[in-house]
C-alpha cells in the first residue's frame, strides 16, 4: 500500500524549471518573506510609540521565531539523515532534537502571535463598548511578521538543495 503512487508522473512544465538556480531563488524569497515580517512590527511600532495601542512586549514571539528560524537551519539535512560526513558536536540525536526544539519555538511563537491577534485586538478591542478604540493593525502586524518568519524558515530549510554540484 505504501507504494501505490510510484507509478504516477505528472508532466513537467518546463517553463518553471529552475535548475541551477534553486537555491539562489528560494534564500531571495525566505530572505525577502523574512525581511517584511520585521518591516510590519516596525511599521506598526513606529505608528504606535505609546504602550496602550501597541504593547511592545508583544514582538516577543517575532524574537522567537528569529532565534527558532536559525535553530531549524543551522543543521544539514544530511545531520538529521545521518548521512554527513562528520557528525558535528552534537550528533545526529543531538541534530534531531536541535531541530524539533526549534520546531517547537516555531509553532509556540506563531500560535502566541494568534493568540495576541485575536485575544488583544480582534476581541479584546470592544468596539461598542469602550470610547478609546484601540487599532487593529499592531495585532495584524505581529501575526504577519510571524507567519512570514515562520514560513520564512520553512522555505529556506526545505527549498534547498544540498548537494555539492547542483
Amino acid at each position: 500500500m505504501s507504494g501505490f503512487l510510484d507509478n504516477c508522473h505528472w508532466p513537467r512544465c518546463e517553463c518553471i524549471e529552475l535548475g541551477d538556480k534553486r537555491n539562489l531563488v528560494v534564500s531571495v524569497l525566505s530572505g525577502v518573506m523574512f525581511f517584511a515580517g520585521w518591516w510590519f512590527v516596525i511599521d506598526a511600532a513606529a505608528m504606535y510609540p505609546d504602550g496602550d495601542k501597541f504593547n511592545h512586549a508583544f514582538q516577543t514571539p517575532g524574537v522567537i521565531l528569529t532565534v527558532a528560524f536559525f535553530m531549524i537551519n543551522s543543521v544539514s539535512n544530511g545531520q538529521i539523515r545521518g548521512e554527513a560526513y562528520t557528525t558535528g558536536c552534537i550528533g545526529q540525536t543531538g541534530a534531531r532534537v536541535w531541530l524539533f526544539l526549534g520546531f517547537l519555538l516555531a509553532f509556540g511563537a506563531l500560535i502566541a502571535a494568534s493568540w495576541i491577534l485575536f485575544g488583544f485586538y480582534v476581541v479584546g478591542s470592544n468596539f461598542y463598548l469602550s470610547k478609546d478604540v484601540k487599532p487593529d493593525w499592531p495585532g495584524i502586524a505581529v501575526f504577519l511578521q510571524n507567519a512570514l518568519i515562520f514560513f520564512s524558515a520553512f522555505v529556506f530549510k526545505f527549498g534547498r538543495t544540498e548537494d555539492l554540484w547542483g
